[in-house]
């Protein structure tokens, strides 16, 4: 009896102590070093308006105005509690039906004919849903209709898209992407300046 008392207290002062330095300890002390290290990602990498955050480097938004460049789609409505893709498989009839009214939404609204290929950026969910870039391609296909909207010719557009293409991280993983909210905030500034010269 005596045995099986000390086990167990040992465990809990074990199961007290670990909690104590992987549940307290050790996130304050990675929150510390990253604030000194990177202090704008130890906070969420935001973006901010003057002295008002209007979003984060790594949580997509949903764009729904034609003079800007859309997201790509989210399964989780771009929140980052619910963050989650779409558990739908290659056989659902859903998925397939969503694809398809993406992709027909995605034709109307940047005027793109039907042997034009669709980048899957443009009409599927990240396996988080709040990813905050999207292709060169969507991009490109979706600045036509930004130009037209903001009044801005339409190699101003692509230029800014090349100025907010984001390289591969270390020259070999991923692709190169644009992040949507750093290019609406260019577009805007842009559109603003164009408007100031006429």
């Amino acid at each position: 009896m005596k045995k099986i008392v000390q086990t167990i207290s040992t465990a809990f002062f074990l199961f007290i102590l670990l909690g104590i330095l992987l549940g307290g300890i050790y996130p304050l002390i990675s929150f510390g070093i990253a604030k000194v290290i990177t202090p704008n990602k130890a906070k969420g990498s935001l973006i901010y308006k003057g002295d008002r955050v209007i979003g984060s480097e790594l949580i997509g938004q949903n764009f729904q105005d034609v003079g800007y460049f859309h997201s790509r789609p989210s399964a989780c409505d771009y929140d980052g509690i619910k963050s989650a893709g779409s558990n739908l498989g290659p056989t659902s009839n859903k998925l397939h039906e969503n694809l398809e009214k993406n992709v027909n939404a995605y034709r109307k609204i940047n005027g793109i004919d039907t042997q034009t290929l669709v980048p899957a950026d443009a009409v599927t969910s990240s396996g988080s849903g709040l990813d905050p870039h999207i292709s060169i391609k969507n991009a490109r296909i979706q600045a036509s209709r930004v130009a037209l909207a903001q009044n801005l010719p339409l190699q101003t557009v692509f230029d800014l898209i090349e100025q907010f293409t984001e390289k591969k991280t270390l020259g070999i993983f991923g692709r190169e992407r644009i992040n949507v909210l750093k290019l609406n905030l260019a577009v805007q500034q842009a559109s603003k300046e164009n408007s100031k010269r006429k």
